[in-house]
């Protein structure tokens, strides 16, 4: 085990700076960035993205893939993802508008972006809580949701691929084994089984 892998793994566990379990429907919110979450270490159950405390991973990981260093820039993307995101283009190149992918995009740049402090915990749940009214219009269940995210991350990885791009992201199976593994019905440890779909459309609760 190299020597960054063990820094990452002595870490303090996320849980014991943010103990208060989340309710029904922050779970829910949260697991709209289950897709993108495929790292062994990424949490599904806390608003904080990691399962251990790593602050500058998120900081690292914002200003790399995204160029957000700022709570201004944060917003502007957040904003962006909001309206229009990639949906916007892929409906004008192929008639689809996968909202699923922008939203799985905006709960984890959010979750990341309080995660590194760019914005505050209630300010978090502020953005992910304005996401969920179109979100909930759009789809009727996780499958439904999953299969939109899947459709608007190919369509993403044609259009790096026309446009010459050579850093390409995991291959498309990886992503559909890990949307497969979400949907389990016996995958007792998915976050789409501990928050069913129906979830967020009934009142909150303690779990």
């Amino acid at each position: 085990m190299g020597l960054w892998s063990i820094r990452r793994w002595t870490k303090p566990r996320a849980t014991s700076r943010y103990r208060v379990p989340l309710t029904a429907h922050q779970l829910w919110m949260v697991s709209l960035s289950a897709p993108v979450s495929r790292d062994r270490d990424a949490s599904r159950g806390t608003l904080y993205p990691f399962t251990r405390i790593d602050d500058e991973r998120a900081r690292d990981w914002l200003a790399e893939q995204w160029g957000i260093t700022t709570r201004d820039q944060l917003a502007a993307r957040l904003d962006e993802l909001h309206r229009a995101g990639y949906r916007a283009r892929a409906a004008q190149l192929h008639g689809v508008s996968p909202l699923a992918w922008d939203a799985a995009l905006y709960v984890d740049i959010s979750r990341r972006g309080f995660g590194c402090g760019l914005i505050t915990e209630a300010e978090a749940w502020t953005a992910l809580k304005n996401i969920v009214p179109s979100v909930v219009s759009t789809y009727g269940s996780w499958r439904e949701y999953a299969d939109h995210y899947l459709l608007g991350r190919q369509v993403w990885r044609d259009d790096l691929r026309a446009g010459g791009g050579t850093d390409l992201p995991a291959p498309q199976a990886t992503a559909d084994a890990h949307l497969r593994a979400l949907l389990d019905p016996a995958n007792r440890a998915s976050p789409w089984n501990q928050a069913p779909w129906t979830t967020i459309s009934h009142p909150d609760r303690a779990r």
